[in-house]
């Protein structure tokens, strides 16, 4: 049983869009593949990083700008889910965003290791570090992506994502963090995976 009690000081969420705003508008039908009802639900996962790996500065604010950057190449994902005809679904590529929270805890990583030895889970905490926005749970007409990114006062930080698994699978979303990740270390090209 944990004994770590921590507080988590979260900012309003903000919907962070494509930086660039010639992203094409257009709705592309999902496969029936991506039609499944089993699908009709979010995929939720955390990261922790010790820090050191980005370039220097805030990791909320560059983590938000390079999230920005990614979706220009990943354009779909600031879009929204919408039913077209016998329940099949699109996404709407609006270009309105992802969900973006920026948070603080008052915990070190050396505290949450000691707690839950080598981050795994089940983490009795979980509920305090990430955050539950109204309608992240919904599948159409709401935003497909929810990132957190939760400062620690080692310097290390959570990055606490949920994302809309008719849009992608795992090994899909992955890709698009990775984007992420090479834009947050300061790499001018996206990568396309492997």
């Amino acid at each position: 049983m944990s004994t770590l009690s921590l507080t988590v000081l979260r900012r309003e969420p903000v919907l962070v869009g494509p930086a660039s705003p010639t992203t094409p508008c257009e709705k592309k039908r999902l496969s029936d593949v991506d039609n499944q009802d089993e699908l009709r639900s979010h995929i939720r996962g955390i990261f922790f990083y010790r820090g050191g790996g980005l370039a220097r500065g805030d990791p909320g604010d560059i983590i938000r700008r390079a999230l920005s950057e990614a979706l220009v190449h990943y354009y779909p994902l600031a879009g929204r889910l919408l039913e077209v005809e016998n329940r099949k679904l699109a996404v709407d590529c609006t270009g309105e965003g992802v969900t973006f929270i920026e948070a603080d805890a008052d915990v070190r990583m050396a505290d949450l290791e000691a707690d839950v030895p080598g981050l795994m889970p089940p983490f009795p905490w979980i509920e305090e570090l990430c955050f539950e926005v109204d309608g992240s749970s919904a599948v159409l007409n709401c935003p497909l992506v929810i990132i957190q990114v939760t400062r620690l006062l080692c310097g290390g930080f959570a990055v606490w994502h949920s994302f809309n698994h008719t849009m992608c699978d795992a090994a899909g979303f992955i890709q698009f963090l990775n984007a992420v990740a090479e834009l947050a270390r300061g790499t001018c090209l996206v990568s396309r995976g492997s």
